[in-house]
């Protein structure tokens, strides 16, 4: 048992935990588990060796549960919504431990760090409490986009000249960290993803283009941390963009995740739905 590589995950909503378990698994792994209270789902206890529920705001309860197992490198996916952070009295909700409120007082305000962001403040402080997190995508590589078609059909010539003007500028909005993807149509911009995410941006662009056979474009933003907050598409994506009148999804090659790949992509051939990797 010594030999065999015990893993951490900290896991939010969603399918990307559970692909992860797996990967681990896969590869001979052990899975050490902590659930974010109001987040994950219970049935993820069944796919891991062992599962704690923790508290949001306390990692340094992670941290404790997660050393307890000899754990040291971690993954850290799934999402957490953004209202509950940003919830009104989030402070007494949560009730946030010592390393929570270092991470929002000190980390987050110190001058040297003027570009730190919340999910790598969380990471050094982890990394001070001996817990490291890894590429998020190092168990589930066969899940990455590639280049080019990834569906059976290709993009038409109005797509194809979409996904070239539509390329270059979600780079530059994913550069000035305003969102990750756009919708657009006949070399018109439709619709720019903002703070409600992808899945609502898709929803506002099916309301705007009700002529149906716009082009989605994701990509993340240019210093992106792969250890967290990797772009994924899914079926949800895929059913959600057949639904709003879409014809085309384009994605990064090598830094996008495509929850459960084989599944997805063909339910996109199915919708009539091609996906693209730049």
């Amino acid at each position: 048992m010594d030999s065999v590589k015990v893993v951490g995950l900290i896991a939010g909503e969603g399918r990307l935990p559970f692909m992860i378990a797996a990967g681990v698994r896969q590869a001979g792994g052990k899975v050490i588990c902590v659930g974010l209270e109001g987040s994950t789902e219970q049935a993820l206890a069944d796919e891991v060796d062992v599962f704690y529920t923790v508290p949001l705001a306390r990692p340094g309860n992670w941290i404790r549960k997660l050393k307890r197992h000899g754990v040291t490198g971690t993954v850290m996916v799934g999402r957490v919504a953004k209202g509950r952070i940003f919830t009104p009295w989030r402070i007494l909700r949560y009730l946030p431990d010592w390393r929570a409120v270092r991470i929002w007082y000190w980390r987050l305000r110190r001058k040297n760090k003027q570009n730190e962001t919340l999910l790598s403040a969380l990471a050094d402080e982890l990394a001070s409490g001996g817990i490291i997190l890894e590429d998020s995508t190092k168990y589930c590589k066969e899940h990455l986009a590639t280049n080019g078609p990834m569906t059976g059909r290709g993009p038409s010539a109005s797509l194809a000249d979409d996904i070239e003007f539509g390329w270059p500028i979600v780079k530059k909005i994913a550069e000035m960290d305003i969102g990750q993807a756009i919708a657009v149509k006949e070399r018109e911009v439709i619709a720019v993803e903002g703070i409600e995410g992808t899945a609502d941006m898709i929803e506002r662009a099916g309301r705007l283009c009700r002529a149906g056979g716009w082009t989605l474009l994701k990509a993340p933003k240019a210093k992106k941390d792969m250890r967290f907050d990797v772009p994924c598409v899914g079926p949800d994506t895929i059913s959600s963009l057949a639904k709003n009148g879409a014809k085309c999804l384009v994605v990064e090659a090598g830094k996008t995740i495509i929850i459960d790949k084989p599944q997805t992509l063909a339910l996109a051939d199915k919708m009539g739905i091609c996906v693209i990797g730049k």
